[in-house]
């Protein structure tokens, strides 16, 4: 995997064009969330601390490398207090080059519920994101949320974190932006169904059929 200039201001644009979705699309609030983007093997892109997810500019995203360390950085500023987590993803997940976590109101509502959305109800989700477990509240910002994420980073490409939002991560970050949205949208059908009475969850046939005519 490598990365020429050309190549890194197109992702740093790209990290500033999600966080700009983001923040249009009430995901998030205020400084909340952070996105990353894995250059190579020895670079990630990762948004700064303390900075609007969509007041973002190019120049803006901080470089560390794979154990932390900060590379490059604008006037000093520093990576997302989350960095770990975004770290603990790209040391399971070989095949991942995006990370976006945010605070999409029902889904982290799910999360703030202790409520997983891991029961397939949604063809669409079936095929796209797969099941969203829900993680054990963690304290963010340290240690204890990239290890309470560990045991499910391999197997699922979206997470509920506890009393806190989600994260989501692909291929790329078109991936890991629809995945994330995925979610949220999953959430909001999942309470609309709750409140008129009843969720017709799919049988475990009809989830294999449908892996089986979109693999």
């Amino acid at each position: 995997m490598s990365t020429t200039m050309g190549d890194e201001w197109d992702f740093r644009k790209q990290i500033c064009q999600a966080g700009q979705r983001l923040y249009d699309l009430f995901l998030v609030a205020g400084n909340d969330g952070n996105i990353s983007i894995r250059l190579n093997d020895d670079e990630i892109l990762l948004t700064p601390g303390g900075v609007s997810k969509g007041m973002m500019q190019p120049e803006d995203i901080v470089k560390i490398a794979p154990d932390g360390t900060v590379l490059s950085s604008r006037d000093g500023r520093k990576p997302s207090s989350e960095f770990r987590m975004h770290l603990i993803v790209y040391q399971n997940r070989p095949d991942v080059r995006a990370v976006v976590h945010a605070h999409p109101p029902t889904a982290t509502g799910f999360a703030v519920a202790g409520v997983a959305l891991d029961t397939p109800f949604l063809p669409e989700v079936v095929v796209r994101t797969g099941p969203t477990p829900l993680v054990p509240y963690a304290i963010p910002g340290g240690e204890e949320l990239p290890e309470a994420i560990t045991p499910y980073v391999q197997k699922y490409d979206t997470l509920l974190m506890g009393n806190h939002g989600v994260v989501a991560y692909g291929k790329t970050m078109f991936d890991a932006m629809s995945a994330l949205e995925t979610v949220e949208l999953n959430a909001r059908i999942y309470l609309t169904a709750y409140h008129l009475g009843n969720i017709n969850f799919l049988s475990r046939d009809q989830v294999v059929a449908l892996r089986d005519r979109y693999s």
